[in-house]
């Protein structure tokens, strides 16, 4: 695919382009990839932590292995998902400051590529990690159908953003060899939830209809019952599971019940900003978060 759609350029001029402007290029791929959002690959560490495998070695190398192949795979749905809706977020007024392709400051060309390399990378990952190629698949093929169709089915769109999180959990546990559990499973899914339909409520409140065209179907009202619903039952399973299976995990309950109230205070006051956005914009959610996660792990690796 990229042979027949590359530039026909000569390797002088390459070489005589301006060190500036071969610096800016790779600056706006880079942002293409978006790492800041590969913060939300830390889902797929989860199971080295609850499964006390922290601890050992071999687990966190395959853990890591599994984390890097993720957010290999994430760019590659984040690079397709911005070639498709380059037109459509042109016309978003943040999305065409912040997306290269939206802005006309990289080729859709220079993307196809970027896209056939993330493929290329994605594949040998999983050849060098077999254990990993039936997750990783998954996630690949969720995240082209929500691209190219799901994303414009109302509330469909929800579940398949919170499947991704659940791929991501999946693959952490198929990684490090460990059964995934039923509890982080259904945990997992009403905590994506709660964010996807906290971000789609601020999005339709603060930019209307126009942000996305499946805002349409949407309201405020259903959507803010919606995300506390969730918010709630992600609260509760995760209760029980502590109560019932992890006892000595039962003083993390309020640095997860301040997390949610938290994040739900400052997507009322955002603009649909990325969940991802949101906790490295905020230092009192990140301490929340990162104190959560330790106690986490002091308590199941300690």
């Amino acid at each position: 695919m990229p042979s027949a759609l590359a530039p026909a350029v000569r390797d002088d001029a390459v070489a005589a382009a301006p060190p500036r402007s071969r610096l800016a290029a790779a600056a706006h791929a880079a942002r293409l990839l978006r790492p800041r959002q590969w913060v939300k690959n830390a889902f797929v560490l989860a199971p080295l932590v609850f499964a006390g495998r922290a601890g050992d070695p071999a687990s966190v190398r395959a853990a890591a292995a599994a984390f890097v192949l993720f957010c290999l795979a994430a760019s590659w749905g984040y690079v397709l998902n911005d070639l498709l809706d380059r037109e459509l977020d042109a016309r978003h007024p943040l999305k065409r400051r912040v997306r290269p392709l939206a802005a006309g400051l990289l080729a859709p060309r220079a993307a196809l590529w970027i896209l056939a390399g993330l493929s290329a990378a994605v594949a040998a990952g999983m050849a060098l990690r077999p254990v990993l190629a039936l997750p990783v698949a998954a996630y690949l093929l969720t995240a082209a159908a929500y691209s190219t169709v799901l994303k414009h089915v109302p509330w469909v769109e929800l579940f398949v953003v919170a499947l991704c999180f659940v791929l991501r959990v999946y693959g952490g546990a198929h990684g490090i060899g460990v059964p995934l559990s039923a509890w982080m499973l259904v945990t997992t899914l009403v905590l994506a939830l709660y964010l996807a339909a906290l971000k789609r409520r601020q999005e339709l409140r603060v930019r209307g209809e126009s942000a996305r065209p499946v805002l349409r179907r949407y309201s405020t009202r259903v959507l803010d019952r919606f995300a506390w619903a969730a918010g709630a039952c992600a609260f509760l399973v995760y209760g029980l599971f502590t109560l019932v299976e992890r006892p000595v995990l039962v003083t993390t309950l309020p640095l997860v019940l301040a997390g949610l109230f938290r994040y739900g205070m400052l997507a009322e006051r955002s603009a649909g900003e990325s969940p991802t956005d949101t906790l490295l914009s905020d230092y009192k959610l990140a301490v929340t978060v990162l104190a959560w996660a330790v106690l986490c792990v002091r308590a199941l690796n300690g």
